[in-house]
């Protein structure tokens, strides 16, 4: 597969044509940033963790059932995926509480919620992706309600899988973000999941192994990308 034009290029990725109809490449970067873009930095190899990291994921989900656009595996830091008309929303999934939900409810770090709570944002980089309630994306017409509880449900599932793959790896997966479009009317996951988009602590020390050894500066970050990938991989 041959890669054309590029499409976009984001933070973390760029997407490219294909000369395949309707298929597109992602190529995963090493850029890091945080804290809606004020802290920039790279991380050595991440964009191959993330991008080996996810399509294993993907393949997984498939498993389960879940319908997700991945199609290929390139080489270490590229991927070939379904071209999706993207839906203008994140979906966080939290399963304790940490980064942001911390500072708003008050609740320590770490601290296990009865139930998962899934939050909803607003793919907005001027408006810095605000939290949205179902209130809100009536109003935005983001997506109508039939949709919006097909997300929840699927994300409750998809979590539901992650939590027992994870924990097969003695990692804990505290929280993370998910983003779903449209091919051919049917609700497709998209976008990627690694350590840039969860949260994952080793379930004996709680050590973190994620995003926030970045964002707090708390050093070993590619060592811990890479211990993930590891245990992803096992």
């Amino acid at each position: 597969m041959t890669a054309g034009e590029l499409i976009y290029e984001g933070k973390a990725k760029k997407v490219f044509h294909s000369d395949v109809p309707h298929v597109v490449i992602v190529e995963f970067k090493d850029d890091a940033t945080a804290f809606n873009g004020e802290k920039k930095g790279q991380i050595t190899n991440k964009g191959a963790v993330n991008a080996v990291m996810s399509a294993k994921i993907f393949q997984v989900l498939e498993s389960e059932g879940i319908a997700t656009h991945f199609r290929e595996q390139l080489d270490t830091r590229r991927l070939s995926v379904d071209w999706l008309e993207m839906i203008p929303l994140e979906v966080v999934v939290r399963n304790r509480v940490a980064g942001s939900l911390e500072k708003r409810i008050g609740l320590k770090e770490g601290s296990v919620l009865e139930q998962a709570v899934t939050e909803l944002y607003l793919k907005n980089d001027s408006l810095g992706d605000p939290l949205l309630n179902d209130d809100h994306i009536r109003v935005l017409r983001v997506v109508d309600s039939a949709l919006l509880e097909q997300m929840r449900k699927q994300s409750s599932r998809i979590n539901t899988i992650l939590q027992h793959f994870f924990e097969q790896r003695n990692l804990i997966l505290v929280d993370f973000k998910l983003e779903f479009g449209l091919r051919q009317g049917q609700l497709v996951l998209g976008d990627e999941i690694s350590p840039d988009t969860s949260r994952l602590w080793d379930r004996t020390t709680l050590k973190k192994m994620d995003k926030d050894r970045f964002r707090r500066d708390l050093g070993s970050v590619e060592e811990a990308y890479n211990e993930v990938l590891e245990r992803v991989l096992s």
